[in-house]
């Protein structure tokens, strides 16, 4: 099967798409900061998608500029694809339900499997749904070395009876102070308080794409002791869902 777009996985193993590669795959006419406002309305920020930034090369002599962009889901893919009205969409929307099944085929599925078996995060995880004390799993989560996703976070906490989901999660961590809040390259990354404390590191994630040029991914990451910090915070009542 030919190669229409580039997909990668992420911390979960799963398919994503750059929203920049769809985009210049869907041949839309509006650029992409327009089609990301009109569009991105009916998807949901950490489960059909993740802000990153990413660097894009400026010429030949290696200068470079950082762009905000977007880990998509493949569901979310297909679905922008679908609504694209362009003739290049129908094609995008067919292979990507093509890599869906080959993603989901037994082998595979079995192959993954054995990779995430060994994370701490899904025993931990595990230890929560064996009704174990919530003090012991934060407790637990805090030796962890394995950094999570902020949704990963917010399901641990739906776990422990905490009604927030990812998007409410983001918004939460931005108000507070933990994650950048300004419009542009840096919204949704740690801020300086949270970099000191040891609660929230960057991954950097160096993409090839089919063309040869290189873009970095950065996602915001939950450390073992910002897992244990933000728990201890719900579960003693510091933030109160509405």
């Amino acid at each position: 099967m030919n190669e229409l777009i580039n997909i990668t996985l992420n911390e979960n193993h799963e398919p994503i798409v750059s929203a920049r590669e769809l985009h210049k795959s869907l041949k839309v006419k509006t650029r992409f900061s327009q089609w990301v406002e009109q569009n991105f309305k009916i998807l949901e920020e950490g489960y059909d998608f993740s802000p990153v930034v990413t660097t894009t090369q400026l010429n030949q002599y290696g200068g470079t500029k950082e762009i905000q962009d977007y880990a998509l889901s493949l569901d979310a893919s297909k679905n922008l694809a679908m609504i694209s009205k362009t003739d290049e969409g129908a094609k995008v929307r067919k292979y990507f339900i093509q890599v869906e099944k080959d993603f989901n085929s037994p082998e595979k599925i079995m192959a993954r499997a054995l990779l995430m078996a060994d994370k701490k995060v899904h025993t931990l995880q595990a230890q929560i749904e064996a009704d174990r004390p919530k003090v012991l799993f934060a407790d637990a989560v805090s030796a962890s070395h394995t950094s999570i996703l902020v949704g990963e976070l917010a399901k641990l906490l739906k776990q422990n009876g905490v009604d927030i989901g990812a998007t409410r999660l983001f918004t939460w961590l931005r108000n507070q102070g933990y994650l950048i809040k300004r419009n542009g390259r840096d919204w949704n990354m740690p801020t300086q308080k949270s970099v000191e404390l040891g609660l929230i590191r960057v991954k950097e994630t160096s993409i090839t794409h089919s063309d040869g040029h290189i873009t970095v991914n950065k996602t915001p990451l939950i450390t073992g002791k910002g897992q244990q910090y933000f728990i201890n915070k719900f579960l003693n009542q510091e933030y109160l869902p509405g």
